[in-house]
């Protein structure tokens, strides 16, 4: 027999209908209530009766327990949604400040790496999958949302529906994966895996998509196979996609347009990952006589 499940509590149910409402991610929506679920057991009592004092008190626990920056600061981030709409008490939030980040550089992997990375893959979805990854800089959630209809041959472009953000945009389709796409199509179909208007990759049961998890899976299996000793993960392809655009010379403006990115900034960092434009640059020193 199953135990009962506790109904929401009605300040609970009114924050998941706030979020409901603004239409956010569901990802977004679960962190949200994890964050006021672990600052009400700090509190021991309801989220809605804290104040000033107790989100000071609850940072200073955070980070006396060693949350790093980025939980700290996701946590942040659910609170004030909680106490800006469900709760009605935005002040309390005034002095909660988010912490700084350290900011570290990616792992790039060569081209070299790359290929070796993508023929390890245990299978020909895999290795289409982390091909897509690489050849058009998507994150492994858009990945796994692709469609075979998404697909434009004639525009060459992929378009990204379920984007960070939920913002559509298109990716570069390059020659070389669309015969990666039309063979997986191909053998998919072929096996059955792939019906009319369907996931481009399918997980066990064709219904649902593949899942980022299984992916991540996927890509840890594979740099062992190919005895990449850096940590990869699948936006370890998307880092690379975007370092090796820079140095084939593409505008740092087009790069940051294909990988979505809001600020000119977040794509500059790769200039500082760009090993062949840093070889490029004469220093002073060769003046010197």
């Amino acid at each position: 027999m199953k135990a009962p499940v506790n109904p929401p509590s009605p300040l609970r149910q009114r924050m998941i209908e706030d979020m409901r409402m603004r239409k956010l991610a569901p990802k977004t929506q679960q962190h949200y209530v994890r964050a006021v679920h672990r600052f009400a057991e700090f509190l021991k009592r309801s989220p809605d009766t804290a104040s000033t004092e107790d989100l000071r008190r609850y940072q200073l626990y955070s980070v006396d327990q060693g949350t790093s920056p980025v939980s700290l600061n996701a946590a942040i981030t659910g609170l004030k949604f909680f106490f800006d709409i469900p709760a009605d008490h935005p002040e309390l939030m005034a002095k909660m400040r988010p912490v700084r980040v350290p900011r570290t550089l990616p792992v790039i992997l060569s081209r070299e790496e790359v290929s070796r990375l993508i023929i390890s893959a245990g299978n020909l979805k895999h290795q289409t999958a982390l091909a897509l990854a690489y050849a058009t800089g998507l994150r492994a959630s858009e990945v796994v949302a692709l469609k075979v209809a998404d697909i434009d041959s004639e525009r060459m472009t992929l378009r990204v529906e379920q984007g960070k953000g939920q913002k559509e945009r298109y990716a570069m389709l390059a020659p070389v994966l669309l015969e990666r796409l039309r063979l997986w199509w191909r053998v998919a179909r072929a096996q059955g895996k792939m019906p009319d208007g369907g996931w481009l990759f399918p997980g066990l049961n064709p219904i649902n998509q593949l899942s980022a998890r299984q992916l991540k899976r996927a890509i840890h299996a594979a740099a062992h196979e190919a005895r990449i000793e850096k940590n990869v993960s699948m936006h370890t392809l998307r880092h690379s996609f975007a370092t090796h655009l820079l140095e084939q010379k593409v505008d740092i403006r087009v790069i940051q347009v294909l990988l979505g990115h809001k600020k000119l900034d977040t794509t500059a960092l790769y200039a500082q990952v760009a090993t062949e434009l840093l070889r490029e640059v004469v220093s002073p020193l060769e003046a010197v006589r």
